[in-house]
């Protein structure tokens, strides 16, 4: 973690740390300071600096210092430029929201700019589990699951990408990837806890959860694959097994970033309980005192 000429929260005391990238202008820049904080819902604090924006899916921020600004627009920070009118422009922003709807995503970002010195900003993301930092040093990019974006710098650039019809309606989760590609940093966020993997020292290629899946780096290709041939075992694995007929597949050597549980087991869970918690109440008056639920 480290920040344009600002301190970084270590414990006993600060430090200053460039993110060790070559940039267009020269010399090396800055790193966001952040805190990731939190155990079973991590939050993110970002000590963002004059000159420096932070942009955010809404509905991802939770607090700030006074100083820094929010603005809210419909266009990508790599679609800045047609805001002011030109043809191409607002054609490419609208295209850019098409695709944002498409993911089911919000068609709006928020900007976050501090004014008269160094702000907070404070953002978690919407489900119970982990937030990670990555740093974009230009040399490669991270695609995402649609809802692991939680904030990025406006150095970094958001796009859409689709990974394949045939994938996507075999995936569900997967026909629709977030894109990311700059310098800058980049916090996504998952659900359970995160389990980071390289598909190249296994054999070069893994099968996951198509739920379980949250980012992967550009130099993994991602696909999906049938669970086995189609015969009574699979059709049995498929219906009872909890995971569908199909697996995703990450093959390749780049980091690949899992998180341990899916929306759909925790939906699942919470329905589940809640539908047991009223059957019980209603043939038990005493309620938890002697049947273990409050």
């Amino acid at each position: 973690m480290g920040g344009a000429g600002l301190p970084v929260w270590v414990e006993g005391g600060y430090r200053r740390e460039p993110r060790n990238v070559a940039t267009n202008f020269g010399g090396r820049q800055m790193a966001i300071s952040h805190k990731i904080s939190g155990n079973a819902m991590q939050m993110v604090v970002c000590q963002v600096d004059d000159g420096q924006t932070l942009y955010a899916e809404a509905g991802k921020f939770l607090w700030k210092t006074v100083n820094v600004g929010i603005e809210t627009k419909i266009s990508s920070p790599n679609n800045q430029g047609g805001a002011g009118g030109g043809s191409g422009g607002l054609l490419g922003m609208a295209v850019n929201v098409g695709k944002r709807m498409l993911a089911g995503e919000s068609i709006a970002f928020q900007y976050f700019t501090p004014h008269g010195g160094a702000g907070l900003i404070s953002l978690a993301g919407t489900l119970p589990g982990e937030m990670r930092a990555i740093e974009l040093d230009g040399t490669r990019g991270w695609f995402a699951e649609k809802d692991a974006f939680v904030a990025a710098e406006s150095t970094v650039n958001f796009d859409i990408a689709f990974s394949g019809m045939k994938a996507g309606f075999k995936g569900g989760e997967g026909f629709v990837l977030e894109k990311f590609t700059g310098v800058g940093t980049l916090f996504v966020a998952g659900a359970g806890n995160f389990i980071e993997l390289n598909p190249a020292k296994y054999g070069g290629k893994i099968q996951v959860h198509t739920g379980c899946l949250v980012a992967f780096e550009d130099t993994v290709r991602y696909g999906v694959e049938r669970i086995g041939a189609l015969n009574a075992q699979t059709i049995m694995s498929g219906i009872l097994g909890g995971n569908g007929f199909n697996l995703a597949t990450l093959e390749g050597d780049g980091t690949v970033i899992l998180q341990s549980m899916t929306i759909e087991s925790l939906a699942h869970a919470i329905v589940k309980n809640s539908h047991a918690g009223h059957e019980e109440k209603a043939t038990n008056p005493l309620g938890g005192l002697f049947g273990g639920r409050d």
